[in-house]
């Protein structure tokens, strides 16, 4: 990033939320940089900004839809890049029909599964590849539409083809129509955005990319908390395909975690349907064999490194049973968890209240204040048997039954509430050993500082001590349900840090030695592995992660700090950093090339490629695998070698980005009939209301983020004195104009209700909030923090209870940074009237739509 000519920030506060990474976009801004945020409120990242561009909540793929459309009416792609490495040439199937043509919807939708038959969506001649909409509404259940991107159906070498990109029916063209009426006017009436402000950020991010110049694009929570949040993320990635900023210094997605290992959790995942290395959890009816299982992750003629998930997922295995896994028992397939549905957080959470749950272990979680619907949250851990919670310090959720919203209201009554809370005290990241893995998949060890106070354990302590303790209880069972805890590679004495990374590094099973990374791993049973993707960070023995060479003392790419996976690759698909023939597409961006003479790929990073494939290699016919893998195919974990402008699988809603309206919103979608994803995730219950669209009785939008004082939902900040001291207090910014048409206080008190909640906070007037003119209407946003709850120095309410539960239909994740409410002066009641006031609201609100 520090390379970068321009940065473009949308969907993120970093200087506040990753005030340590933002330290390289100063440092690119002193370079000469031109710095961009995008986003509905002004902030420190806007104060440092060249350009602050204020926008609306939730009409993102708008306004990036009209970049599109300005790069490609412009001919502003560069071209060179576009045709040899994206699947821009592809040609479509006939049968598809676009938004354009459906007012909304793409071809094959189904009404009464709200998802699609994909096959009219594959590349011509591949109509059979697509999904049938039952299978799409099983990945939508099971957060596993994504995986059909990468281990998705075979793209064959003789798919039609347009290198001219003048075909109607190519991806090129397609992508031209779809994005035709995301003009400069509609994205102002969408977004709110005015014509010469977004002019000025579609000329920087042209204008500073190409062969000379990159540009990267920075996002976070602010893109993925929505109902079509992966799609945000989606529209990005075609821009940056478009201008050629993928696998380049200086450009590409920087998604920046919400705190120093959330990379690492979905690495080695703490997702219900994901194993480490983003392996599929299997499904108990799609991959009822082993072989099911490895093909559909690998399918059988697929080109690319997805190819060998057999090593990767033999060896997973192997790590995890040892001896027990054997190729005769398909190396314990049969003990592995199997998916049979929505498995995800917020279906556990109803799954509680309708008392189909009965035991919870909360780590690092607090859901009572810190997951939407605060109230369901606290409703469904009342109606357990038992809960225990790990954490730093007595979190609301590990207290609600006593001191929760809900007792006021009587709607939890303390010596009713069934739960019975196990409360454990966890050891801080200082007082325990082990890596973190940040944005950039940098893997970084952290030595122990000092020991945990009192009865203080770390994560490995409990979780070692646990499983000795159900293996003793279970010990001698032959119930085959148990046989998957009892054949575990289970050490009697506790492992060290170094001990597990080793063991996620992988090593060989006859000789222990540790491996020097993931191409090493076999199919055979011969090869153990923990995470595919971290094999090498332990290679020669070394732990790769604890390098730390300052540095002053190495070149720019930096490559002794740390190690990076995967192979300690520091930008993904580099390969596309040079041209076709290998050559630097400049000298100015100069990366990795092709040394013809050593008969290798080189540069300053580890390539992103086969060492010893030539740019001229062309597979042979009937080629798989990684031997499909053409020479000038950078991007090798798809099933075509490219970049994907447009997805013929992988994605719930379609294969193009498109612009709905949030599940709540103020106005009714300029662009198309069809008002919000027809493919989100929905719960529809009495218990999770949604706020009815364009409802006066719910007039404005909010959105919620960060302060840099405060961590996530407060339970380790406002347990410090300085940072209570430094933000003591929950409160909500408006515009001056709203504060008038409300008759709002600076300072005063307002409470804030949506169909789900009221809450209260202070009253900050502010003109960091700007009131917008959107499809003829103003439109005022408001903003909280969401930090606050019952427990610690400083107490308030939760903005996550105003939040209802709609989900992003590929990952599941909540719709939470834009809603509707209402605001208004005083203070929020309390006790049943505090039921009287939300129920008041939402029966008005229903009126008010018939």
């Amino acid at each position: 990033m520090a390379n970068a000519d321009c940065i473009i920030i949308q969907g993120s506060n970093m200087a506040e939320a990753h005030p340590v990474g933002f330290q390289y976009v100063v440092e690119a801004k002193n370079r000469g940089a031109k710095v961009i945020h995008i986003d509905p409120r002004f902030t420190r990242t806007s104060a440092l900004a060249h350009t602050y561009v204020p926008m609306r909540a939730g009409a993102d793929i708008a306004f990036l839809g009209g970049v599109i459309n300005y790069i490609l009416s412009n001919e502003k792609d560069f071209r060179e890049y576009v045709v040899a490495y994206t699947n821009a040439s592809m040609i479509v199937s006939e049968d598809f029909r676009d938004t354009e043509d459906l007012d909304g919807l793409f071809s094959g939708y189904d009404p009464e599964l709200n998802v699609y038959d994909q096959s009219s969506w594959q590349y011509a001649g591949q109509q059979d590849e697509g999904q049938e909409e039952g299978e799409a509404h099983t990945d939508r259940e099971t957060a596993s539409g994504l995986e059909q991107e990468s281990h998705g159906p075979p793209v064959p070498a003789d798919v039609p083809r347009d290198p001219t990109l003048r075909h109607p029916r190519c991806v090129f063209q397609i992508l031209k129509r779809h994005y035709a009426r995301y003009t400069p006017e509609m994205v102002e009436r969408v977004c709110g955005v005015p014509r010469d402000k977004f002019d000025e950020v579609c000329e920087a991010w042209t204008a500073n990319s190409g062969r000379e110049r990159t540009t990267a694009l920075v996002y976070s929570v602010g893109w993925t908390q929505h109902s079509v949040g992966v799609q945000y993320i989606r529209t990005g990635a075609i821009i940056q395909l478009l201008l050629g900023n993928m696998g380049r210094p200086g450009g590409g997605v920087m998604a920046l975690r919400g705190h120093a290992s959330i990379q690492g959790s979905t690495d080695i995942p703490t997702l219900f349907n994901l194993l480490p290395g983003y392996l599929p959890m299997p499904h108990h009816r799609q991959h009822e064999t082993f072989r099911q299982w490895i093909d559909a992750i690998r399918n059988p003629e697929q080109q690319g490194f997805w190819a060998n998930a057999e090593a990767y997922a033999v060896s997973l295995l192997k790590a995890y049973w040892g001896d027990a896994a054997t190729a005769d028992n398909d190396w314990g397939y049969g003990w592995l968890p199997r998916l049979t549905g929505d498995h995800g957080t917020y279906q556990q959470v109803l799954d509680m209240i309708d008392g189909k749950i009965k035991g919870y272990f909360l780590l690092g979680q607090n859901p009572a204040v810190g997951s939407a619907h605060g109230k369901a949250q606290r409703l469904g851990m009342a109606n357990l048997d038992w809960l225990v919670v790990r954490d730093l310090f007595m979190i609301e959720s590990a207290t609600f039954w006593k001191d929760g919203p809900e007792i006021a209201t009587g709607e939890i009554v303390p010596e009713q509430c069934r739960t019975e809370v196990f409360f454990m005290p966890a050891a801080s990241h200082a007082e325990k050993e082990g890596t973190f893995t940040q944005t950039q998949r940098m893997l970084q060890w952290r030595e122990k500082a000092l020991d945990p106070p009192g009865d203080c354990r770390s994560e490995l302590w409990f979780f070692h001590q646990l499983g000795r303790l159900v293996r003793e209880r279970l010990a001698g069972s032959t119930l085959p349900r148990d046989q998957g805890l009892l054949n575990l590679t289970w050490a009697d004495e506790e492992p060290t840090g170094e001990d597990v990374l080793k063991e996620i590094n992988g090593f060989d099973v006859a000789t222990g030695e540790l491996l020097p990374t993931f191409t090493a791993l076999k199919a055979d049973g011969s090869t153990a592995c923990g995470c595919w993707i971290y094999s090498g960070v332990y290679a020669g023995g070394v732990n790769q992660a604890a390098r730390r060479k300052p540095g002053r003392e190495q070149d720019w790419v930096a490559r002794e700090w740390g190690w990076v996976w995967p192979a300690d690759r520091r930008t993904l698909y580099n390969r596309a950093s040079a041209d076709p023939e290998g050559r630097p597409w400049s000298e100015r961006k100069k990366y990795v090339w092709w040394d013809p003479e050593a008969g290798e790929w080189t540069g300053y990073d580890v390539p992103d490629f086969e060492k010893n494939k030539p740019p001229s290699y062309r597979p042979p016919d009937g080629a798989t695998g990684v031997a499909a893998i053409s020479g000038d195919d950078p991007f090798i974990m798809q099933g075509d070698g490219k970049g994907w402008l447009y997805a013929p699988s992988g994605l719930i809603e379609g294969p193009l980005p498109t612009h709905y309206e949030p599940a709540e919103s103020t106005v009714r979608n300029p662009l198309y009939g069809q008002q919000a994803n027809p493919a989100r995730k929905v719960y529809d219950r009495p218990d999770n209301p949604t706020n009815p669209m364009a409802n006066d009785v719910y007039p404005y939008v909010f959105t919620t983020s960060r302060l840099t004082e405060h961590h996530t939902a407060g339970g380790m900040s406002r347990q410090l004195a300085y940072l209570s001291e430094l933000q003591p207090e929950m409160f909500v910014e408006v515009s001056p104009q709203l504060a008038a048409e409300r008759g709002l206080e600076n300072l005063g008190w307002a409470h804030i209700v949506t169909s789900r909640a009221a809450i209260e906070a202070r009253v900050l007037v502010t003109d960091r909030l700007t009131p917008l003119r959107v499809d003829g209407r103003t439109v005022h946003q408001i903003w909280m923090p969401y930090h606050w709850g019952s427990a610690g120095l400083v107490t308030g309410d939760s903005a996550n209870d105003l939040i209802g539960i709609t989900l992003d239909p590929n990952v599941l994740i909540q719709e939470s940074k834009v809603g509707t409410c209402d605001i208004r002066p005083g203070r929020r009641p309390v006790g049943p009237a505090l039921l009287e006031l939300v129920d008041g609201y939402r029966k008005r609100s229903e009126d008010h739509g018939k």
